[in-house]
């Protein structure tokens, strides 16, 4: 839609106004203007790493640029310069995933996180009048408390002796320089290393109504810069946590495994909370600029934006509402999915209805029809239907509103992206609040819940739709379709019953049950471990084989061959894991059914809004960042080597380019200039900044030419996305399998595709 203007007004508007009275608001909005981030353009590749770069982090006023990487080292780079300072032996034995410059230190303390499960602290002022080749620096400060993973450091502005760290381990720690440099290596001796601030050790839940159980592996975390009490937390299950730190208990140590702490909010886009998947979790979650918002990115999904505080505008739900949503006979005088746009804009001015406005919905409203009848220009035809719900909602009477609701949940069914279905069944939800008869909606909704597999639900709004025009040809054919799927699925579950088949347990199904019954199938008791340092693990034994016809797949980078497994319990002398899964089977329905019974179930915050067409399958650690000092960007790195950015009101896809030959991970945006760094697999980060000649939604760089047909691009991340959906299990295997590559030494360049 290269003819919609954007929401951050016309440039050469502000920098009239920013001679005449200049501004620090104005500064902030012409940072990253629609005008400059369409001409972005790869301006440098800083070049001094020796493997994928999977941290990046500026220090507060912009001077200083600092990377992590699997080299083992971080790099501190002069911005203004663009060249390497330092270079840094950090002495981990694993990759480095996170790095951080310590504020009010006067940029000379810098802090990592590793793979070694190692927290560092260094000095860089011990490196003045060294030879420029001797840059290994015995660390201020080691903690080596975590037993997983450290995947992610936090810090406050401001605060120059405590920096937060989360780890895989469950656990998020929180180190004070003041009181301690140093501890020991986690399950030594009378170790009392009383820094754990987060016991998610038994905190994940495979969904909202069931009670946390598992571990939590933390993937991310961030401190938000405007209330700084106010930690938010993602990892191994669906749900981001925010947590006020005044309210948490005293820090622990990790010899006894504590229940997990009440939590501010949750955060999940309603459809992701009831899934159960094990595989479905966070990779990166962070604060906008100014504290009112979280932007939450997932593994095998989309990146989402939800609001904060309670209040206008916030949708906070319970397991009741989600059941409620696919039924016919639910209240339609409930909740709105998803929450209505505010009616004041960012800039403050209220948003006056005028005939201008109108009469541009409709123009749209219109072309999103024509391009569903005649099934082209789908992607395009859905922008322009998010521009009038999602940008001038509450510029246009109900009449509008309800049309633009069911034509974008038609197209959205035609297009079949990942989730567009669960984004129709909110459309015509809305739709049938503004007008409960409306056949479209009852149409479209049984629609919707037929590809999702709920053909109960489907057939009772198809009846409801043909009910409300009988001599509709469609809705006669959509309830007879509905029909015989509900046939074919009763045939199938008859022909199970009567042959006494029994569903083959898949290795997800494995792993979930052995972690939910590890307490009753252990001889260890309960008492006794709770009072050690008890932490138990499976572990896989993984043998490759690669036959003469099988080997790298060039499309997907994927290694072809056989492979086997054999799963054990640590410490259980290899005895076979199907009998601890087989035995306490029965006892798991049990066990969940008492829990469930005794628990109850908080509500979640639901999605503001999607942003879809990246890929983040490949690795764990991959972002997705708000852009400029009012964030009003959202971007994201993706599986194919390209970043995405978005406006961040609309959904819109504003630019796409070309950043890395394989994967793209980590995007940091300067903290006050027009300037984006990003890294990923290549062992090189990449500078932009506005400076293309003319500008484009997208644009090439060092790894190849511009992309002709972004649409065909997203459609190949689509694909991705839903083969990750059928395997759920492969990229955990593939992690663990390439960690023991590299604790052998096999390293390979791809190997922190899987970090």
């Amino acid at each position: 839609m290269e003819n919609l203007s954007f929401h951050d007004g016309n440039i050469f508007n502000l920098l009239h106004t920013r001679s005449q009275d200049p501004s620090h608001e104005v500064d902030q909005r012409m940072q990253l203007h629609s005008s400059l981030v369409r001409r972005l353009s790869q301006e440098q590749e800083l070049e001094g790493h020796q493997g994928c770069v999977n941290a990046l982090a500026w220090n507060s006023n912009g001077s200083l640029l600092i990377s992590g990487s699997d080299d083992l080292r971080i790099n501190i780079w002069n911005y203004s310069s663009r060249t390497l300072l330092h270079s840094i032996d950090t002495g981990h034995t694993a990759n480095i995933f996170c790095t951080k410059f310590v504020p009010e230190t006067s940029d000379e303390l810098v802090v990592s996180g590793a793979g070694d499960a190692e927290v560092r602290l260094f000095n860089l002022s011990h490196l003045s009048g060294r030879a420029e080749d001797d840059n290994a620096i015995t660390p201020s400060a080691l903690y080596q408390c975590h037993t997983r993973r450290v995947k992610k450091l936090a810090v406050e502005p401001g605060n120059p002796n405590v920096v937060w760290s989360a780890s895989e381990d469950g656990t998020l720690r929180q180190h004070d320089f003041r009181e301690s440099t140093s501890c020991p290596p986690a399950g030594t001796a009378h170790q009392e290393c009383r820094s754990v601030l987060l016991d998610l050790r038994s905190g994940a839940k495979r969904a909202l109504a069931d009670p946390p159980k598992q571990t939590l592996s933390l993937k991310s975390c961030d401190i938000s810069a405007t209330r700084p009490h106010l930690l938010l937390v993602g990892g191994s299950d669906a749900f981001a946590r925010l947590y006020d730190r005044r309210m948490l208990p005293p820090l622990t140590s990790s010899r006894k495994r504590m229940p997990p702490p009440p939590c501010v909010n949750y955060f999940c886009p309603m459809h992701l909370s009831d899934r159960g998947r094990t595989n479905l979790h966070l990779t990166h979650v962070t604060f906008s600029p100014n504290g009112e918002e979280v932007l939450l990115s997932y593994s095998g999904e989309h990146v989402y934006l939800m609001n904060v505080n309670n209040g206008t505008g916030i949708m906070q739900y319970t397991q009741g509402d989600v059941d409620n949503l696919f039924s016919f006979s639910n209240n339609l005088h409930d909740v709105e999915y998803p929450p209505q746009v505010s009616t004041t804009p960012q800039n403050g001015f209220h948003r006056n209805c005028n005939a201008a406005t109108v009469k541009k919905c409709t123009e749209l409203v219109e072309i999103a029809k024509r391009s569903l009848e005649e099934g082209t220009d789908v992607f395009y035809a859905i922008e322009a239907a998010n521009e009038v719900l999602d940008a001038h909602s509450n510029d246009i009477d109900s009449a509008l509103r309800h049309e633009c609701l069911c034509t974008r949940a038609a197209l959205l069914l035609k297009r079949k992206w990942k989730n567009d279905a669960h984004m129709a069944v909110r459309d015509c939800h809305n739709a049938r609040k503004i007008d409960a008869s409306s056949f479209k909606a009852h149409y479209y909704m049984s629609e919707a819940l037929q590809q999702l597999g709920r053909c109960k639900e489907a057939l009772d709004f198809a009846n409801a739709a043909q009910h409300l025009n009988p001599s509709d040809a469609d809705v006669v054919a959509k309830v007879e379709s509905i029909k015989r799927d509900l046939q074919a699925a009763g045939s199938e579950k008859n022909e199970e019953t009567g042959a006494g088949t029994t569903r083959v347990l898949s290795l997800s199904d494995i792993l979930y049950r052995s972690e939910a019954n590890s307490d009753s199938s252990h001889d260890m008791s309960r008492s006794e471990r709770e009072d050690s340092d008890y932490d138990e693990e499976l572990e896989l034994d993984i043998q490759t084989s690669l036959s003469d016809d099988e080997g790298r797949d060039p499309e997907s980078n994927a290694m072809r061959g056989s492979l086997n497994l054999r799963i054990h319990r640590v410490g259980d002398d290899d005895k076979p894991m199907e009998n601890t899964v087989d035995n306490a089977s029965s006892g798991t329905a049990s066990s969940s059914q008492n829990d469930r019974t005794s628990y109850q179930p908080e509500g979640a915050i639901d999605m503001k809004r999607r942003y879809v067409g990246h890929c983040n399958v490949g690795t764990d650690i991959k972002q997705a960042s708000f852009l400029g000092q009012r964030g009003e960007y959202i971007a994201s790195g993706s599986d194919d080597g390209r970043w995405f950015i978005w406006e961040k009101q609309t959904g819109r896809l504003m630019k796409v380019l070309v950043g890395d030959e394989a994967v793209l991970n980590c995007i940091q945006c300067h903290p006050f200039d027009s300037v984006v760094a990003t890294s990923g697999i290549d062992n090189t980060i990449k500078i932009w900044s506005p400076t293309a000649s003319v500008p484009s939604v997208v644009a090439g760089g060092s790894a190849g030419p511009a992309t002709a047909n972004v649409v065909e691009v997203m459609e190949s991340n689509q694909q991705k996305l839903s083969r990750n959906r059928e395997n759920p299990l492969s990229v955990e295997l593939m992690q663990r399998f390439r960690m023991q590559e590299f604790a052998e030494g096999n390293f390979h360049p791809f190997e922190c595709t899987q970090s």
